[in-house]
């Protein structure tokens, strides 16, 4: 209960809601990526007669799959320069934000056809690839741990990362059904939804901890490094 107490309650919430929702967005398109890219693209048998077109059609999605992952290591090599210059709240903010536009980028692959499809869902994913490692893949790490006091840091970053892994479950769950339920556009919606959430969220319980000696935390009265 230490954690919901008025004294340390943003910290919680800061470290616990985006991080349950980031992983909501990076978990549903990380795991399920080649089946959006299946069902999306329409590989070139879009309907496979045997097992060898059936292989194919895999093939070609996980090819389009490794090529949007390059991404992600690009995005943790920008966060890992970044986090100390521009702050983790900032990049947490522009990352969710940047992570609903790819996302909303890609939802328009739905509408069109030929190479338009192609350039809208690898454009959109490469984006959101990029924007999360930049910003909330990496960032919500580093916060959970750094914005609790010494005396409950570990607890702290440990209900973070208990409540984040919760969204991973849940979309890895969900993901497959709300897929075949409502189809690739609503499902990418919603989660432009979520990522928007996240950027709000973050910004309203915001402490920056950039350039902070973390033991000072526990000497200064809460919110003293907000934004």
């Amino acid at each position: 209960m230490t954690l919901f107490s008025k004294e340390h309650r943003s910290a919680t919430l800061l470290a616990s809601v985006p991080w349950f929702l980031q992983d909501l967005g990076t978990y549903g398109i990380g795991i399920f990526t080649p089946i959006i890219l299946a069902s999306t693209i329409g590989a070139k048998n879009e309907h496979a007669r045997n097992l060898a077109e059936l292989i194919h059609n895999d093939i070609l999605a996980a090819r389009g799959t490794a090529l949007i992952d390059v991404l992600l290591m690009v995005g943790i090599i920008f966060a890992v320069l970044l986090a100390d210059k521009v702050g983790r709240i900032r990049l947490q903010v522009c990352g969710f934000l940047g992570c609903a536009a790819g996302l909303f980028l890609a939802s328009f692959s739905v509408y069109v056809d030929g190479f338009a499809k192609l350039v809208f869902i690898f454009s959109g994913f490469m984006l959101f690839n990029f924007m999360t490692n930049l910003g909330p893949n990496a960032m919500t790490y580093l916060l959970a741990g750094e914005v609790f006091p010494t005396h409950i840091r570990g607890i702290g970053a440990g209900f973070a990362a208990s409540f984040g892994k919760l969204g991973a479950v849940t979309t890895s769950f969900l993901f497959p059904i709300l897929l075949q339920g409502f189809g690739t556009a609503t499902l990418l919606y919603i989660l432009v939804g979520t990522s928007i959430l996240g950027a709000v969220v973050t910004w309203r319980f915001g402490i920056e901890t950039k350039g902070i000696n973390l033991e000072t935390i526990s000497q200064e009265e809460p919110g003293s490094f907000i934004r």
